[in-house]
Order: structure tokens, then C-alpha cells, then sequence
């Protein structure tokens, strides 16, 4: 690794100050990431994450073959604020030379403090194009484009993957890794099969705890302190990745590092959230990003009261005026 790696390599410095859940460890803070989700963590909800206590963020998905051809849409998913940092962008892919490229261009005008690459996708659209979690099965190219990645670039290069995607097992594919230096690895508790539900498997990340020289983050299941406190204790992570237990209750960030039980929010609390994210929405992406947040509002709104008739009304909502009046702020 470049000494000018090592210098900005801002996982380190999360690492020393972690708990990480070993027995001989005391005190300092576990690592606590929002997991990358594509359509979902985006400049404003990142920042709303981090303004609750996120020590991580990521862009959503990132096609590094949108990079090559200077797509607008690819770059404007990668546009940030200052207050995200530390920010890593996620890539996906299939072909080396196009992460070489990203890598490179990510660098030097994007300049986030570090580049992820996506090996865990479940996405049908993502794995047609062989990337994903479908590279699990192509551990030699996903050799290459790891490799490809980290020579262009001296930002801190980490990888997300699943416990295992058809014969290959998370295991087995950090094996072939281990000796290139990668930042941090985030593993997904479950199985390409499972996608999203079921069983989360801690076993394995526990037993890749060796392999990785890292930080390692478990993630998966994750959905309140008690939880990610178990998690940690049982994979000995340096701490977890947050994803789904995110969704309409970015306050989770706080809950899960605060050592007292976290008080339920009321309404009016959970109607302020609502509309500071709303305004930061409408500010970056104006009344298109009104439409594209009505998901977020729904999520906001599960479990309170006359929910259903609120996400009726909110799923039609397109501007901020629109959800100031829904609420009656």
C-alpha cells in the first residue's frame, strides 16, 4: 500500500477509536455505517443519517461504465456535502478497466475520503451484466478488478459482499483477497438466495474475522441497539452496516450509540425530521426529488397513528407545501 494510502485511510482512524466487541477491548465506540442502498441513500437522507450519529456514509450504486462515458446521471449520484464526510462511493461493475478509469476520475474531481466496490447485489438488472454479487462466482476477476482499482487511486479501497453467492462462500473469496490491501469489508449476513429476509448468518462473519486485516462490518438484521450490540459481541466485528432499520427512523444511528434505551419518538418530533429532510430534498433536487422521497415518507409515517390514510395522501404529495399541509405544521 502507498504511504499516501495509509495517510488517508480515515477507516484506520475509525478502527482505533472502535470497541470492536474483543474481550480485552474497553471503552471507544463501535463503528456505525449506513449501508449503501440504491434509490434510497442519497445526499439528503445521507446527511439526515449522519446529523443522528452515522460515522459512515455511501452513494447509492454507482455503474463504474457510467463513469467511462461521463454519464450525467451517474456523476450527479455521486455529488455530496461536506457534512457526509467521511464519504465513500460505491462501484459496480464487471470489467477492470472501467473501475481503473473510475478509480481514477473518482480521485481526482469527486474526491470522496474512499471507493467501495459491490459485490453483493442482489439486483437481476445488476447480475445480466455480470456484476453484483454475480463476481462472488468470478473470484479471479473480482481479483482484477479490486487490484485495478486500488492501483488507481490512493483513497482507501474497501468491498461489500454476501455469505455466499451459489458455491462460493464469503470464506472462500476473502481467502482469495487476503493479501491485496483492502481498507474494509462489509459482509451481508445472508446468502444470494435469501436477498434480503431471513436467517442472518453470524458464523461466518466471525470465522472471516482473521481474513480480514482491516475493518470489517457486519451487516444485516441489524434494527436497534440490542441488536447491533449482539451482533458485534457475536461476529467480534469493528461494527455493522445499518441499512433497512434506517428507513424512516434515521434517529436509529443515535439509539444504537447511546447507552441509555431510546425514547420513542412523538409525532410532532418525527413530523420535524419529516420536514427538514423534505426541505434538504427539495433544495438538491427540487420537486422531482419531492416525488422520488414519497417512499421516505411513507416509511416515516409506519406505525403512527391514521398511517394509512397519511401514506394515502403522502404518496401524491409534490412539493414541500404539499407535505406541510398533510401534517398541518
Amino acid at each position: 500500500m502507498k504511504k499516501s494510502q495509509v495517510n488517508k485511510n480515515f477507516w484506520e482512524k475509525l478502527k482505533r477509536s472502535a470497541r470492536a466487541c474483543l474481550p480485552d477491548r474497553q471503552g471507544g465506540q463501535a463503528i456505525y455505517a449506513l449501508a449503501p442502498m440504491a434509490g434510497v441513500t442519497d445526499s439528503a437522507f445521507r446527511q439526515i443519517c449522519k446529523s443522528f450519529g452515522a460515522d459512515v456514509v455511501y452513494s447509492e450504486m454507482v455503474s463504474a461504465a457510467g463513469l467511462v462515458y461521463n454519464s450525467r446521471k451517474t456523476l450527479e449520484l455521486m455529488e455530496f456535502d461536506k457534512a457526509e464526510r467521511p464519504f465513500v462511493v460505491q462501484l459496480f461493475g464487471a470489467k477492470p478497466e472501467h473501475f481503473a478509469n473510475a478509480a481514477k476520475l473518482i480521485s481526482k474531481k469527486i474526491k470522496p475520503d474512499g471507493i467501495d466496490i459491490n459485490f453483493g447485489c442482489p439486483a437481476k438488472k445488476v447480475a445480466k451484466q455480470g456484476a453484483g454479487a454475480a463476481l462472488m462466482n468470478d473470484i479471479k476477476l473480482a481479483r482484477e478488478i479490486i487490484k485495478a482499482a486500488i492501483k488507481n487511486t490512493s483513497l482507501p479501497v474497501s468491498i461489500k459482499i454476501r455469505a455466499k453467492v451459489g458455491a462460493t462462500s464469503a470464506m472462500e473469496f476473502l481467502r482469495a483477497v487476503k493479501d491485496l490491501p483492502i481498507a474494509a469489508v462489509m459482509i451481508h449476513g445472508r446468502s444470494l438466495k435469501q436477498g434480503h429476509s431471513g436467517a442472518v448468518d453470524w458464523k461466518i462473519i466471525k470465522q472471516a474475522r482473521p481474513l480480514v486485516k482491516g475493518v470489517l462490518l457486519a451487516n444485516g438484521g441489524v434494527k436497534d441497539k440490542t441488536s447491533a450490540d449482539e451482533i458485534i459481541k457475536k461476529t467480534r466485528a469493528d461494527g455493522v452496516g445499518i441499512g433497512q432499520a434506517a428507513l424512516g427512523r434515521p434517529w436509529v444511528f443515535k439509539d444504537v450509540k447511546s447507552p441509555q434505551p431510546p425514547l420513542l419518538k412523538g409525532e410532532e418530533e418525527i413530523f420535524k425530521i419529516i420536514l427538514k429532510h423534505a426541505k434538504l430534498v427539495n433544495k438538491l433536487k427540487g420537486q422531482p426529488g419531492i416525488i422520488e422521497m414519497r417512499k421516505h415518507l411513507c416509511w416515516y409515517v409506519s406505525g403512527l397513528p391514521g398511517a394509512k390514510k397519511l401514506r394515502e395522501k403522502l404518496v401524491k404529495a409534490e412539493s414541500v407545501e404539499d407535505i406541510i399541509a398533510i401534517f398541518s405544521f
